[in-house]
């Protein structure tokens, strides 16, 4: 799942009963890019109550099961890279989604996001799109 699925349910924007839905029942996995992307929201919150509300959801997504990183996950993402290069499109600004679908694509995952477009040119990539219906509280 892409860091803002995470993110919409914290927010009570979007409901675990959807994620279970959007998903088809699937087994969810945490990435190592995710949790850094979210450690990050935390720290630099400037609001002390805020920091402290996302510092404890952090900490129950750590308990996630975890897809690692690995050289099988460099290798795809030296050939997503490549393959996005050879497109005529800048790769760096992107390199944490490139992670996120490298790993989707290792595990023969399929992933959840409501941003299509930072995955829409992945080859191979299986995404699963969802809109929000609900404002942020």
């Amino acid at each position: 799942m892409d860091t803002c699925v995470w993110i919409d349910v914290h927010e009570g924007v979007l409901a675990p009963a959807d994620v279970e839905v959007l998903t088809r029942g699937d087994d969810v996995f945490m990435s190592p890019v995710t949790l850094a992307e979210l450690r990050f929201g935390a720290e630099i919150a400037r609001n002390p109550a805020t920091r402290l509300k996302r510092h404890a959801a952090l900490q129950i997504l750590e308990r996630k099961p975890l897809l690692q990183i690995d050289g099988a996950t460099g290798m795809i993402f030296g050939t997503l890279a490549a393959q996005i290069r050879a497109m005529g499109r800048y790769h760096r600004y992107r390199v944490q989604d490139l992670w996120l679908a490298s790993q989707a694509l290792q595990h023969s995952c399929r992933l959840l996001t409501r941003n299509h477009q930072d995955f829409e040119d992945i080859p191979g990539l299986s995404v699963v799109v969802y809109k929000l219906t609900r404002r942020k509280p």
